[in-house]
């Protein structure tokens, strides 16, 4: 194999990686000429990969107008891959621990690239349910994980990092750069972060790192609460969500 058939392939496998992220943002079937305007990619170069994709399952046709969304492929690589990351299955106990303890629904919290995402979660055991899609990204400044997730980081590999419109609130204001990096540094060192969404008007998030062998935050794992209960049990939630990742991070790290 030749050095540029090597460099072809390796190009088209990141344009089959484009489309599957660029239907997992857009979260509906699309055509392959849409994917194509989404992601910048030629049109022939995008219905070919689309035709391997359905080939081998990773892709499925939608209705009779050409759609295509995520296969099902995809879930029975998933379910292979939580039954050999020892992080997701251990973390599924502890959320599910959170939630005994508190009723509030409880997060598993990651990067996902160059934004927040929530990996898994476990709903809350009261009658007002809060709950989060999983697998959707958000901005990092959005994001109480974000502030534990980038603890680890420069401040120039943050700035590096961010889009900078991610700094831009829901409300339209923008949180200056010096505001989050003090937060992040702060962070840090409680090894705890909590604040009211910046996402709605009614709920608290507690975040708290689970760090590997070397001390870096590789996931969070959260409590969203209404802001009345947040406030009424604020210590005990805390408590609660740092004890939980610190037993989770040694049950990992073990």
């Amino acid at each position: 194999m030749t050095e540029d058939t090597i460099k072809r392939r390796a190009k088209g496998l990141d344009r089959a990686f484009d489309i599957l992220d660029y239907l997992k943002e857009v979260g509906q079937p699309l055509r392959p000429n849409d994917i194509a305007g989404g992601i910048g990619s030629p049109k022939s170069t995008v219905y070919e990969l689309v035709a391997s994709l359905l080939e081998r399952r990773i892709l499925e046709p939608v209705g009779k107008e050409g759609h295509v969304y995520l296969g099902r492929q995809l879930y029975f690589l998933g379910q292979a891959h939580l039954r050999h990351f020892d992080l997701s299955r251990e973390a599924d106990h502890a959320l599910q621990e959170i939630v005994s303890q508190t009723r509030e629904t409880a997060q598993m919290c990651l990067l996902n690239g160059r934004k927040y995402t929530v990996a898994l979660m476990k709903e809350g055991e009261r009658h007002f349910r809060i709950s989060s899609d999983i697998g959707e990204n958000a901005p990092i400044p959005w994001t109480a994980s974000g502030r534990l997730l980038l603890a680890h980081l420069s401040d120039q590999a943050i700035v590096d990092l961010i889009d900078p419109d991610d700094f831009i609130l829901p409300d339209g204001q923008r949180l200056p750069l010096e505001v989050f990096l003090k937060e992040i540094r702060q962070a840090g060192i409680d090894g705890f972060f909590s604040f009211d969404s910046v996402a709605d008007t009614f709920t608290h998030c507690f975040a708290a790192p689970v760090k590997d062998e070397r001390g870096i935050c590789i996931a969070t794992l959260c409590i969203v609460a209404p802001r009345a209960d947040a406030k009424n049990n604020y210590n005990d939630y805390r408590r609660v969500l740092i004890d939980s990742a610190n037993n989770l991070a040694r049950r990992i790290n073990d």
